[in-house]
């Protein structure tokens, strides 16, 4: 029993699309799921990413929430009440902001489960001073209150879409947090180093490129780059081009003549 009590699934919560590990007993949850959740001292609700257990290896940075339920009938009529509710409170938001004179931007906004909390999410240049607001929009809703800054990447998650690739964005669809990404990453993928061709709708370097770079690696160790002199056994020559992943180059000899040459 304290096996099951341990599974860990991946929840996003709401629909900010931030992800957690939850605790989900015996409960036979299949993926698009929505729950009911424990979470910052009430319920809250979130929506199955992935049934199977979280690997074991998966960092869990804090105390897991614990689902209490699948949402049921009355459950879901209450979320989508709370959504109705939440583009009200957005636009309630947006007038005290102009009130305020604040350099912000209001980009989303969302109660929790029991309507304890709302959560509205912003983009600013800068730090903003919102005390005054948040006192405002404390008396006008009777809820806790909480503004919440993110960047060009959190918005993406929060409104999702499809990438280059035609898939849905990993950060809405799974990943949990955002990883570091690097120009160097695409330097040794081969990409082409054109910003509209490796950015993701964020607007940044896409993703993908963080969790397919170990892998990239691996395949790559032991071949010649490109541009390299090799020795061949018909003579010395420069590579042109490197497939990694049929682990193939092909060389220009010194006459000419191109050659393809294959690694274990």
């Amino acid at each position: 029993m304290e096996l099951k009590e341990r599974r860990l699934i991946p929840i996003r919560l709401r629909d900010s699309g931030q992800t957690f590990l939850c605790q989900a007993a015996e409960l036979n949850l299949k993926e698009g799921n929505y729950v009911i959740v424990e979470h910052d001292r009430g319920l809250d609700y979130g929506q199955v990413v992935c049934p199977k257990d979280a690997r074991a290896d998966d960092k869990v940075k804090e105390q897991p929430k614990k689902i209490v339920r699948i949402a049921d009938e009355r459950d879901l009529k209450q979320i989508e009440d709370n959504r109705s509710k939440a583009k009200e409170a957005f636009n309630t938001c947006l007038k005290k902001i102009g009130e305020h004179k604040l350099q912000m931007k209001p980009v989303h906004s969302e109660y929790s489960f029991d309507r304890s909390k709302i959560i509205f999410y912003f983009t600013a240049s800068g730090r903003v001073d919102f005390r005054n607001l948040v006192k405002d929009l404390a008396k006008i809703f009777k809820a806790r209150i909480e503004l919440r800054q993110i960047g060009v990447r959190d918005e993406a998650r929060l409104f999702g879409g499809f990438g280059p690739c035609g898939r849905e964005l990993c950060c809405a669809k799974f990943l949990r947090d955002f990883e570091p990404v690097t120009i160097k990453m695409a330097k040794e993928e081969g990409l082409p180093l054109n910003p509209p061709k490796i950015s993701g709708l964020c607007g940044r370097l896409m993703c993908c490129l963080s969790f397919e770079y170990e892998t990239y690696k691996i395949l790559s160790k032991g071949l010649p780059r490109e541009g390299e002199r090799i020795h061949t056994q018909q003579g010395k020559g420069k590579v042109t081009s490197v497939n990694v992943f049929k682990r193939t180059a092909t060389v220009e000899l010194e006459d000419g003549t191109q050659i393809n040459m294959s690694y274990k």
